[in-house]
């Protein structure tokens, strides 16, 4: 690894990796990967039809084309059988998403992807940390990338990161940040900074809800840094994207791997004790492979009446995620835009009407996922 930037080389050891570069955002990771491949017009790439719609950008925005596989229903991940039948003459890249921190099905896409001769970049930004047969995942494609944004297994309070152990995929990354990649501005990182001592001051579960409703308002009025604006909402680049990751990002990255062990055994543990809680309601609990060994960013649960429980959690000091709203969340996203029409990814739709989350960051204890089961069990189970 050629990289002078202490971060860089100390998240690449982490992961095993040859080679890590840092970007503002996750996305801008994503689209630094695919643009290094070579990725271009009417190239496929297939990913989840249960994503966040900033990971479509990337692909639109290299004016390829998102091909939509539905997911298995209880890992949240690409179904692998349906994704041959989704492989055209112009498939280039599969994006395995490891969802909430579930290993996807790498066996099975890994054989699809040596049939076909196609790439496979991984969507780690909720998987930091977890493990498929005891390897690290982000490390059995040609990439993977990875996000630090405020809701991620760890924050420097946006930020992406990409790695690779592929020498010459790396030579076409290092060339692209040399010659086009930016620089955070002035602005930018004063107000990121200042969001960083608010986030560690004031969010804790039972905050969190009046905190998120004031951070989307000020990112609206633009008095904050946001994981997204209402411009990537739609598929065209702003002349800014391509930004790098600043070096309040990179002092906050270094102090987060640093607890990276004791976080991931943190969430660990919030999972099995939403899984001991859950299953004294009655309430179903996955059953998972034995190869996977996640480290869950949230914990999924399916609820009969997903609107009442988002709408009433803040009453009862309940912090409850909305991953993922459609199949392209958030909810404001047009879905024609993206090539997204309603019903092409059924089990993906469902999931989105009934999964809720809770959290499992370092601020939440066995008090928050008592109260927070109490509550799911209020609203109940969805139905089989």
């Amino acid at each position: 690894m050629t990289t002078t930037n202490p971060y860089e080389r100390a998240f690449a050891d982490v992961l095993g990796a040859r080679h890590a570069f840092t970007f503002w955002k996750g996305r801008v990771a994503l689209y630094a990967i695919l643009r290094a491949l070579g990725v271009g017009e009417d190239d496929e790439i297939i990913l989840p039809g249960y994503t966040c719609v900033m990971n479509v950008n990337p692909i639109m925005y290299l004016k390829a084309r998102p091909v939509y596989v539905d997911i298995d229903p209880v890992t949240y991940n690409l179904d692998p059988g349906l994704v041959e039948s989704k492989i055209t003459p112009r498939t280039r890249v599969i994006i395995a998403q490891h969802t909430y921190g579930y290993a996807a099905a790498m066996d099975e896409i890994l054989a699809i992807a040596a049939r076909h001769n196609l790439k496979i970049v991984e969507d780690c930004c909720l998987a930091l940390g977890s493990r498929y047969k005891g390897r690290l995942l982000g490390t059995f494609g040609v990439a993977a990338y990875f996000s630090s944004q405020w809701n991620k297994p760890y924050t420097t309070g946006i930020g992406g990161t990409a790695i690779t152990s592929d020498d010459a995929l790396a030579a076409r990354i290092r060339e692209l940040i040399e010659r086009d990649r930016q620089e955070p501005s002035f602005k930018e990182t004063a107000l990121l900074r200042a969001q960083l001592a608010a986030y560690r001051t004031f969010v804790y579960p039972r905050t969190t809800a009046l905190i998120t409703n004031v951070f989307r308002w000020l990112t609206h009025k633009g008095l904050v840094v946001g994981s997204s604006d209402t411009s990537e909402f739609a598929p065209s680049m702003a002349g800014d994207f391509f930004k790098g990751m600043s070096h309040v990002q990179e002092r906050a990255g270094l102090r987060q791997l640093r607890k990276l062990d004791a976080g991931l055994r943190h969430r660990r543990e919030m999972a099995r004790i939403y899984d001991q809680l859950l299953a004294k309601k009655g309430w179903p609990t996955p059953k998972l492979q034995a190869e996977m060994d996640p480290v869950l960013v949230r914990y999924p649960a399916r609820v009969a009446d997903k609107a009442k429980a988002l709408a009433t959690a803040a009453s009862h000091y309940v912090e409850l995620g909305s991953w993922f709203e459609c199949p392209l969340h958030p909810i404001e996203t047009p879905l024609k835009a993206y090539g997204y029409e309603e019903g092409m990814c059924p089990v993906a739709e469902r999931a989105c009407r009934e999964v809720v989350n809770l959290p499992t960051h370092p601020r939440a204890d066995r008090w928050t996922a008592e109260r927070s089961v109490e509550f799911i069990a209020g609203i109940g189970p969805a139905s089989a």
